[in-house]
C-alpha cells in the first residue's frame, strides 16, 4: 500500500490546515498575555460541542482505532463493551460528578483530592497519573500511531514515532488546551468519516457489489463468534472478557475512574462555561461513544474474512486500509492522524497541567502567571521527548496493545475510584482511609495476580474495588476524622438535571439495551 500524490496532498493540507486553526483559536485579545486558567482550562470557556468532541477526540485514538481493531480481529464485538458501557458511565459523570467538581472550581484532579483529605494523598496520585500518563497513555499512542503510518508509507516506524510526537507537541504548545479543545470538532469530524469510510467500503467488498448491508450479514453469518458480547467460559478470551462480569462487575470500576476521575478526560469538562454545558457535552460525548465499535471494531472483524492469518491482530486496521482507493485512502489516513494528534496533545497538555499546577505551583515561591505558562510547555516538551524514548521497549512487544494497557491500569483503578467515590459521597473518610485504598489498590491487584493468575483481570479488578472499599472504609473509622481538612461543598450541590440531558440520557440507555438484546 502506498500514498498517492492526491493522498499525501490531502494528508498535509490537513496537517497544516489544523496546525494554523489550533494557533488561530487560541490567539489572545490586544492587550492581554495568556495566563494559566487561559493556558489549561480554556479560560472557562468550552461550549457543549467543543467539550463533547473534545472528549471523544482525547479518547480516540491509536490504543482505540488500532489496539481495538486488533481485538476486534482476535476476540470480536465483545471488546466494544469498553466503548457501549463507557456511554452510560458519561451519564453518571454529567449527573452526579460534574456538579461537585464544577461547585468547587476543581482545575485538577490532584486539586479535588487535596482540598478533600490532605496534601500526601495529591501528591501520592499525582505522582501516579504523571507516570501512567507518560509511560503509558503518550507511548501507546505514539507506538500504536506509528505502526499505522508506517504500514500506510513504508515509512521507519521510529520515525513515525518522533514526526507524530512532533507535530502533536507544536499543535498545542502555544495555545494549551484551547488549542486543543476548540479544533477537536474538526478532528472527531474527520475521524468519525474517516472511519465509517473504512467499515462501510469493507462490508461492500465482503458484499461482492451487493452493499454494506448484505456484506454485514454474510459477515455475521460466517464469524457469529465474533458477534457475541457475552462470551462463554470456554472462549479462549474468557479470560480478558469474562461473561457477565463485564456488565456487572470490573468494567464498571475501569470506565467510572476513566470517565470520572481521569485528568485528560475530565479536564474538558472542567473548562466549561458552565453545569448545563458540561453536561450537554458528555450526553453529546455519550452518542458518539455508541457509534465507535462501527468505527474501531468492525473493520477487525471484517479483518478476519478479507484477510485471515495476519501476524498480529494490531495490523488488521492498517490492512484494511489498503481496500481504500486513491483519494479516499488519503482522507482517512488524514483522519487516522486526526485521531493520534488530538489525543496525543490531550495527554501532553494534561501532564503539563498536573506538573505545573500540582508541583511546581505548589512550591513555597510565588509565581507570576507567565511562569506557569512557560513551565507547562516545558513540561510539554519533556512529555514527548520520554515518550518518544520509552515506546518502544514498553510496547514493542506486545500483540494487543489494548488489553496490556487495561491490564495495567486496573492495578490502580479499584482505589482510584474507591478515594474519589467516598471523596464525594461520605464525609468521614479521612486521608488515611484514602492511603490505604490506594497503596491497598495497587499491593492486592498484585498479590490476587500472582495468588489466583487463573481470575480475569476484569473480575480481579472488581474485587480488588471492594476490598479497597472496605479497608478505605475501616481505616476511616478507625482514626482520627480531620473535617478542617476537607474543603469540598457538598451541601449545596445541585444533582438536578434539565429536560435535554434526561431525554438524552434515557435514548442513550435505550439504544444501549437494544444493541445488548441483539447480539447477546
Amino acid at each position: 500500500m502506498t500514498l498517492s500524490g492526491l493522498d499525501i496532498a490531502i494528508v498535509l493540507a490537513y496537517l497544516a490546515g489544523i496546525f494554523v486553526l489550533a494557533q488561530w483559536v487560541s490567539r489572545e485579545k490586544a492587550g492581554h498575555t495568556k495566563d494559566a486558567k487561559d493556558y489549561f482550562l480554556a479560560s472557562k470557556s468550552l461550549p457543549w460541542w467543543a467539550i463533547g468532541a473534545s472528549l471523544i477526540a482525547a479518547n480516540i485514538s491509536a490504543e482505540q482505532i488500532i489496539g481495538m481493531s486488533g481485538s476486534g480481529y482476535a476476540i470480536g464485538l465483545a471488546i466494544a463493551s469498553y466503548e457501549w458501557m463507557a456511554a452510560a458511565t458519561l451519564l453518571i459523570v454529567g449527573k452526579w460528578f460534574l456538579p461537585v467538581f464544577l461547585r468547587n472550581g476543581i482545575y485538577t484532579m490532584p486539586q479535588f483530592l487535596e482540598q478533600r483529605y490532605g496534601t500526601r494523598i495529591r501528591t501520592l496520585m499525582a505522582v501516579f497519573w504523571l507516570g501512567l500518563y507518560v509511560f503509558v497513555n503518550v507511548t501507546s499512542i505514539l507506538w500504536l500511531g506509528a505502526i499505522a503510518v508506517s504500514q500506510v508509507t513504508g515509512m521507519d516506524q521510529m520515525l513515525a514515532v518522533v514526526l507524530i510526537g512532533v507535530f502533536a507537541l507544536l499543535y498545542q504548545l502555544y495555545g494549551g488546551l484551547k488549542a486543543v479543545a476548540l479544533t477537536d470538532i474538526v478532528q472527531v469530524s474527520l475521524l468519525v468519516l474517516g472511519g465509517l469510510l473504512v467499515a462501510g467500503l469493507t462490508l461492500n467488498e465482503l458484499g461482492e457489489g451487493a452493499g454494506v448491508v448484505a456484506g454485514f450479514h454474510k459477515l455475521w453469518a460466517a464469524q457469529p463468534g465474533h458477534f457475541e458480547m457475552i462470551l462463554d467460559k470456554d472462549n479462549p478470551f474468557y479470560k480478558d472478557l469474562p461473561g457477565l462480569s463485564v456488565l456487572i462487575g470490573g468494567m464498571w470500576i475501569m470506565n467510572i475512574s476513566y470517565w470520572g476521575f481521569n485528568q485528560y478526560i475530565i479536564q474538558r469538562a472542567l473548562a466549561a462555561k458552565d453545569i448545563g454545558e458540561a453536561q450537554k457535552g458528555v450526553l453529546f460525548a455519550a452518542f458518539l461513544k455508541l457509534l465507535m465499535p462501527v468505527i474501531v471494531v468492525l473493520p477487525g472483524i471484517a479483518a478476519v474474512m478479507l484477510a485471515p492469518g495476519l501476524d498480529k491482530p494490531d495490523q488488521a486496521y492498517p490492512t484494511m486500509m489498503r481496500l481504500l482507493p486513491t483519494g479516499i485512502l488519503g482522507l482517512v489516513f488524514a483522519a487516522l492522524v486526526a485521531a493520534i494528534v488530538a489525543s496525543l496533545a490531550s495527554k501532553i497538555n494534561s501532564v503539563a497541567t498536573i506538573f505545573t499546577l500540582d508541583f511546581y505551583a505548589k512550591g513555597k515561591r510565588q509565581h507570576s502567571e507567565a511562569t506557569l505558562v512557560r513551565v507547562g510547555r516545558i513540561a510539554a516538551v519533556v512529555t514527548v521527548v520520554l515518550g518518544i524514548l520509552a515506546a518502544k521497549p514498553l510496547l514493542g512487544s506486545f500483540d494487543q496493545a489494548f488489553q496490556y494497557i487495561q491490564e495495567y491500569t486496573g492495578f490502580f483503578t479499584p482505589g482510584i475510584v474507591v478515594i474519589f467515590m467516598l471523596g464525594l459521597f461520605w464525609k468521614r473518610a479521612n486521608e488515611a482511609g484514602a492511603l490505604a485504598a490506594a497503596i491497598g489498590s495497587f499491593a492486592l491487584s498484585i498479590v490476587l495476580k500472582l495468588a489466583w493468575p487463573a481470575l480475569p483481570f476484569i473480575d480481579r479488578v472488581g474485587l480488588v474495588f471492594l476490598l479497597a472499599l472496605a479497608l478505605a472504609v475501616v481505616v476511616s473509622l478507625a482514626t482520627p476524622h480531620a473535617p478542617e481538612k476537607d474543603v469540598i461543598r457538598t451541601d449545596d450541590v445541585e444533582y438536578r438535571t434539565g429536560t435535554s440531558f434526561n431525554i438524552g440520557a434515557v435514548a442513550v440507555l435505550g439504544i444501549l439495551a437494544a444493541l445488548y438484546t441483539l447480539f447477546w
